[in-house]
């Protein structure tokens, strides 16, 4: 059978090899990607927040939780990046402990590379072929990088953010904007001193952030102690909630066409820097035209002109 095949058939290996491929570029898993275009449809729930809110333990409950339901479950973890490897440092898989041997759910860390948005930039394509692998659910928790950590929104259909007290601030995402993003609002470890605090403030944040338009969801604020297994059943009630509102008001389909248009214009913005530079530095044939922006005979945007033009012609 074919690589595309043996991963439609949710074969583990299959699914982890392929998704070696599309992290390293190699064309073969482009292909294969190609060839499961338009098999499987999974509910992508993002799982973000600051280092240490417990996100990891989180997913942890909620893989439980949907094995429970029935439902095939897939994770990405993104993590940082080895400096000197390149690879994931963290290690999801030694950490959520859940039905580890369970073949209705794999679990995959993937190196944030420099990612500043909390993903990376093979993440899109590792969910498709989960989807295409028959999972149901594809939980993606990020790196955790705080105010970068807004890019899930654009991948997600539900987006979780995770709060806890006594880390700093108290709601330790208002300042980055990543409060605008939540669908599902998560006070974790709410057994703690000031857990109060942080659910009055993300109340006090949505009410001066209330949009205005007759169609809005207000995301609930659940509280949990993932540790102790708390609550994390009516977060999972929560998300499911959210799915259904969304597909009922047509958003559901609307998100998942902004992430295609993303997907697309990241690609094409790969091809382009691929055919002007080489690591990172300019090819030899557009070598005189970035010589001639640096002496100030030609403007960036007059440099840019030429070579999307010379891209057409090569095309």
């Amino acid at each position: 059978m074919s690589l595309a095949a043996d991963v439609k058939a949710g074969k583990r290996r299959a699914i982890a090899r392929l998704i070696t491929l599309l992290e390293s570029g190699d064309p073969a898993g482009d292909a294969a990607l190609h060839a499961l275009h338009g098999h499987g449809a999974a509910h992508v729930i993002g799982i973000t927040g600051s280092p240490g809110t417990g996100k990891s333990t989180l997913v942890d409950r909620l893989i439980e939780y949907y094995r429970r339901a029935g439902k095939k479950v897939g994770v990405i973890a993104v993590d940082p990046s080895s400096p000197f490897t390149g690879g994931a440092i963290l290690g999801d898989r030694i950490r959520m402990q859940s039905r580890p041997n369970d073949p209705d759910v794999f679990i995959r860390s993937m190196a944030s590379r420099g990612a500043l948005g909390g993903l990376s930039a093979a993440c899109s394509d590792a969910v498709r072929v989960l989807e295409a692998a028959g999972k149901d659910v594809v939980l993606v928790e990020t790196v955790g990088v705080g105010q970068a950590e807004v890019d899930i929104v654009r991948l997600a259909d539900t987006v979780a953010v995770v709060l806890v007290p006594n880390l700093g601030d108290d709601v330790q995402a208002v300042k980055a904007g990543v409060m605008e993003i939540a669908d599902v609002f998560v006070v974790n470890k709410a057994d703690l001193a000031g857990s109060d605090r942080v659910h009055a403030e993300v109340e006090a944040s949505m009410m001066l952030g209330h949009p205005d338009t007759d169609v809005f969801w207000w995301p609930p604020i659940v509280r949990t102690s993932a540790e102790k297994g708390d609550g994390t059943d009516a977060l999972a009630q929560a998300i499911e909630a959210h799915r259904a509102w969304s597909v009922e008001h047509g958003l559901w389909h609307a998100r998942r066409q902004e992430r295609l248009v993303r997907q697309v214009r990241d690609l094409l913005h790969a091809g382009l820097t691929d055919f002007a530079l080489q690591g990172g530095e300019p090819k030899t044939q557009f070598a005189p035209w970035f010589e001639e922006a640096r002496q100030g005979d030609l403007s960036p945007r007059a440099l840019a002109d030429r070579i999307l033009a010379a891209y057409r012609a090569d095309g």
